[in-house]
């Protein structure tokens, strides 16, 4: 069955009728998950490998529902326990892949499973940094805990015995589980208001007391100058990444707005790509 992506819950209308996007109704959290069939009775996370959970889509054994990473012991498990609970076809919930480190979210539902929650949300003896869920309901946990079997296949990164769980789950799988009350969706098109973007016209910007800079490429490394607005050189940093320019540059203190420092994260990573990828690269005025 071809697998489609889960991009914030809509599909693209593949109708010549209309161009408007169609709204889903499942998975009930948007997120970016790989839906293969929603009819399936198995549900797979790959924690911390992001890749696996395409991989897996792309392989689409028989029994698959739905698959998609989780990296944080929160909001992630959250999402999960919302969308498992909507779908009441969903009766197993393999968790595989490696964990994230600190986070450590398979452990983290392993230890859900095991002890459901504490009075204050919390997910006793997990070995995550945060096990808390603030949005989710203790009857909402329960009904997770009841739907659908655990399984632990942590650590594991080999297609091929993933998909064989999957089909050997589905084989077994009970009658689908009495559907949980959700409430309905609010759909964020509607409720959510939106800003149209804009920006000042360049001869409007103010200028940065800290100065100006200057960026250009070097025998592939960044180089950045800073200047006085008297056209004084006040220091020169170098570096290979965006990243570790900018963070100098924060710490030196020689930025003093935020649209200074947004501009300019925006053009050392212009320059990054241009040494990753060959092309040249002249700096941008603001």
């Amino acid at each position: 069955m071809p697998t489609r992506m889960e991009d914030f819950g809509f599909f693209l209308s593949r109708t010549f009728a209309s161009t408007k996007a169609k709204r889903r109704t499942w998975p009930y959290v948007p997120g970016k998950y790989f839906v293969v069939d929603p009819a399936a009775p198995v549900a797979v996370t790959t924690l911390g490998s992001v890749g696996l959970a395409q991989e897996l889509a792309t392989s689409a054994p028989r029994g698959l529902c739905i698959v998609g990473k989780v990296e944080t012991e929160n909001i992630g498990i959250e999402k999960i326990i919302k969308n498992v609970l909507s779908n009441p076809a969903i009766r197993f919930f393999i968790c595989a892949g490696k964990e994230p480190p600190k986070h450590l979210s398979g452990a983290t539902l392993l230890a859900l499973f095991k002890n459901g929650v504490d009075a204050a949300n919390r997910i006793p003896g997990s070995p995550g940094m945060r096990p808390v869920l603030p949005n989710t309901t203790p009857e909402e946990v329960e009904a997770f805990r009841q739907q659908v079997e655990p399984v632990d296949m942590i650590g594991c990164t080999d297609i091929a015995p993933i998909a064989a769980r999957v089909e050997a789950l589905s084989s077994r799988a009970p009658e689908r589980a009495v559907a949980f009350p959700m409430p309905p969706k609010p759909d964020a098109q509607e409720t959510m208001p939106r800003v149209v973007a804009a920006a000042p016209s360049a001869d409007r910007i103010k200028l940065d007391k800290g100065g100006y800079f200057v960026i250009y490429i070097e025998d592939e490394a960044i180089v950045v100058e800073h200047y006085d607005y008297k056209e004084r050189l006040l220091h020169v940093v170098e570096g290979k990444d965006a990243r570790t320019i900018y963070w100098t540059l924060i710490n030196k203190g020689w930025l003093t707005q935020l649209d200074h420092a947004a501009y300019l994260g925006k053009e050392l990573a212009r320059a990054e790509f241009s040494i990753k990828y060959g092309v040249d690269f002249k700096q941008d005025g603001a």
